[in-house]
Order: C-alpha cells, then structure tokens, then sequence
C-alpha cells in the first residue's frame, strides 16, 4: 500500500483513478488536484514527513496556469529536500516523440503512459513500489 497523488486537470481522469482504486484497494490514501502549485506547497510543507508524501505522483502535462512542464522544473528544484523518493509519472493524451524524450531529463519521471492508464498498467506500478 502507499500513497499517490494524482495532479490532472480532467475531472473524468480522476473519476476513473478513483474507480480503480477503491475497487481494487491498492493505495493507503490518494490526493487529487488540478493545481499544480497546491501540489508544490504540500510537496514543500511535508518535505521532512515521510508519513505525508507520497511514494506516486501521476502527473497530466496539459493543464492551465501551471503546466506539467513547470510543474516538473519546479520540482527539480524542490526533489532534493524530500526525506522520501517520490516517483512520478507522467499521464499524458500527448503521443508526441518530443514530449516522451523530454521527459526522461527529470530523474524521478519513472516513466511516460499514453492516457488513459489501464488498471494493470496502474496495478504494475503500485506493485514495485515496494
């Protein structure tokens, strides 16, 4: 069991996280949000609690204000206080070579999925946390 974050501005894709999730009992606790800064200050607030973060971050790319891209460069900045590996991945409608490239700079991006992600696909990942 662990706990994840799901930062995307498409209610329907946290609709269907959440589907997934209590039908399968496969996290402690899920964060939902569409506000990428909220998600930095938690991530900034709870930076020395292990308890708090999460081990998941599934992270959209297209969103307004703060987009996934900011999010990621703000991050990178902000990973090496975090007491806990925190591993992201990116979530995206984009099947664009550049984005998938891209990407893979950020060390803690674990991996790039094509939306929407499939139950196995989210069973694999939480497996391999621990």
């Amino acid at each position: 069991m662990c706990k994840l974050i799901v930062l995307d501005d498409d209610k329907i894709q946290h609709l269907i996280f959440r589907k997934m999730l209590n039908q399968y009992h496969i996290v402690d606790h899920t964060m939902f949000s569409d506000d990428g800064n909220r998600v930095l200050d938690f991530l900034e607030n709870y930076k020395s609690n292990n308890e708090m973060l999460p081990e998941l971050i599934f992270l959209d790319l297209n969103m307004p204000n703060l987009n996934g891209w900011k999010f990621l460069e703000q991050l990178k900045n902000l990973y090496p206080q975090l007491t806990k590996h925190v591993t992201v991945y990116i979530i995206s409608s984009s099947v664009n070579p550049s984005d998938v490239k891209r990407s893979k700079k950020y060390s803690f991006v674990n991996s790039y999925i094509i939306k929407p992600i499939t139950r196995e696909r989210l069973n694999n990942i939480v497996e391999h946390v621990h």
